[in-house]
Parts: structure tokens; C-alpha cells; sequence
């Protein structure tokens, strides 16, 4: 992955510095989403573009309660864990600029 070097600006002796850009990393997703058993994907493009429903599901603000609920009813399981873990592994790894929406939609959740 590419790191972006950290832009400092300076305005009358104070200096702000601003973070790089999250950048999404679909090979990290697949290792942990498509190898691992339970979700059954055919093919590496159908777990990524699931991965990216689930991104855009969080982007549409669909509470984590739902979002979680809709996960589990996917994959005809009622294990939170293996629900939650995909949610996770697709917000951080395709679309990590999502990640503080997810925090948001997630808190005060209880399994």
C-alpha cells in the first residue's frame, strides 16, 4: 500500500497536520473474508461486491442493529460474530472512510 505523506501548513506560528487519506485494501478483504469459512462466496468479485453493499449500507446510515440483522439473514446464520466480523473486515478494508459512521451506527449495541 502507498502511504501519503502527512501535509503540515503553518498559519502564524501554529501548524496543523492533516492524515492521509484511508485508502481501501481489497486484497486484505479477500485474504480475511473470502478464505475464511462460512460465507461461502463463489468467487473473489462476489465477496467484494458484497463487501461493497455492506459499505454502502453503512454510507446510507442503515443502523448496525439492521445492518447486522440483514448480515446474518444473508447467510442463514444467527451468529452475531460471524455477522459482525464481515461488517468489520468491509468497512476497514474496502471503504475505512466509513469506519467513523459504523462507530456511530454501533454504539450503545448490545449482541
Amino acid at each position: 500500500m502507498v502511504a501519503a505523506a502527512a501535509i503540515t501548513v503553518g498559519f502564524g506560528g501554529l501548524s496543523t497536520t492533516t492524515a492521509p487519506a484511508a485508502d481501501a485494501d481489497v486484497v486484505a478483504y479477500l485474504v480475511n473474508v473470502h478464505v475464511r469459512p462460512g460465507y461461502n462466496f463463489p468467487n473473489g468479485d462476489v465477496a467484494i461486491a458484497y463487501g461493497r453493499t455492506v459499505c454502502d449500507r453503512v454510507a446510507a446510515k442503515m443502523p448496525y442493529a439492521q445492518l447486522v440483522d440483514q448480515l446474518k439473514a444473508d447467510f442463514h446464520t444467527s451468529d452475531y460474530y460471524q455477522a459482525g466480523y464481515l461488517i468489520n473486515q468491509a468497512v476497514n478494508e474496502l471503504c475505512p472512510a466509513q469506519i467513523w459512521q459504523l462507530r456511530e451506527s454501533a454504539a450503545g449495541y448490545t449482541a
